[in-house]
């Protein structure tokens, strides 16, 4: 005979199936990844102001802690040289232009006119000069004349000859006009000439330094007065407005890691966290920095990993220590698709 089930029977059948129900859900909560948790310091972009001329430094307006808006003049160096030497090129490329406005032009009617008078005054010379060497012949023929006055008058031939075959190669030349080699070449000078103004022009603009973004002048190198050479640095201007936390990761937290994953930051002050975004992953390991503490730390091999923050109020700074937690990738509250 079949006994109905006792109430204690019931409710030890209830218990384990209650018991069985929740053991999946406790075992997904032992197999969830944890997050990964990491230490490392604020950096910021540094930009080391300088200029590509040299020369006297006349003016720093900026000192250590002073903000600086992109395009602000940060320094200025002493141009009067270059001013000079610009005036002098000026003054060539024009003289070169008239030149070569010259030779387009070509020859001028009054020009051409005086080499027609002279080429005749020329051939009416040479015609003289026969006449003359004509007579003085005859008459040295007949005893009436030297030998030595023919023979000058055959020299003053010969040069009458050599200045009428001057006028006719100028005046042929003047009614020809310029040679398309003589243009060319005046055209050439013209071009370098105006490269020559144009890069003086850049050089005295390169001595105007300005801020190639917005920050905060965290470095002065250089002082008024100082003859320092092209490059040199002259201040560090940091972009507070854009910091990021570097942090190093073990090739294991790596693989739950991504860009675009969100990430808390806190620091030490400071109540609470902020929020960051994995912006960087590098692709090849390397040793701890030797900043870490432990030898056994230093040895081992990590990835460098940026989290990005955005700083409106200024709480960070570089060099400050800080905390990051990061979700494992893909849990909820964890996008992924940010910067690459």
């Amino acid at each position: 005979m079949t006994r109905p089930p006792t109430a204690g029977a019931a409710l030890t059948v209830a218990i384990a199936s209650a018991s069985l129900a929740l053991f999946p859900s406790a075992c997904r909560r032992q197999t969830e990844p944890a997050a990964i948790r990491a230490s490392g310091h604020i950096e910021a972009t540094e930009v080391r102001l300088a200029a590509t001329v040299g020369g006297k430094l006349l003016a720093l307006p900026f000192t250590e802690g002073d903000v600086v808006r992109a395009g602000e003049v940060v320094a200025r160096f002493d141009t009067t040289e270059l001013e000079r030497e610009l005036a002098r090129a000026r003054a060539e490329q024009a003289a070169a232009e008239a030149q070569l406005r010259l030779l387009l032009a070509g020859s001028r009617e009054e020009d051409l006119r005086q080499a027609a008078e002279q080429l005749a005054a020329a051939v009416a010379e040479v015609e003289a000069a026969e006449r003359d060497l004509a007579r003085l012949a005859t008459l040295a023929a007949r005893g009436a004349a030297t030998a030595k006055a023919r023979d000058d008058a055959a020299t003053r031939l010969d040069v009458a000859r050599r200045r009428a075959a001057a006028a006719q190669a100028q005046h042929d030349k003047l009614r020809a006009g310029p040679r398309r080699e003589e243009i060319d070449a005046a055209r050439a000078r013209v071009t370098a000439l105006a490269a020559s103004v144009a890069a003086i022009e850049h050089r005295i603009s390169e001595a105007t330094v300005l801020a190639p973004c917005d920050g905060v002048i965290t470095a002065r190198a250089a002082e008024p007065g100082e003859v320092l050479p092209p490059g040199a640095t002259l201040a560090v201007l940091t972009d507070l407005s854009h910091p990021y936390l570097t942090v190093f990761l073990d090739e294991p937290s790596l693989a739950r890691v991504a860009i675009g994953q969100r990430a808390t930051v806190t620091v030490d002050g400071h109540d609470g966290s902020f929020p960051a975004t994995v912006s960087f992953v590098s692709p090849v390991a390397e040793f701890t920095p030797k900043n870490v503490q432990t030898p056994e730390e230093r040895a081992t091999l990590v990835f460098r990993v940026k989290l990005s923050l955005d700083n409106p109020r200024g709480i960070f700074k570089p060099g400050m220590p800080a905390d990051a937690i990061l979700p494992p990738a893909g849990k909820p509250g964890s996008p992924i698709g940010g910067r690459p």
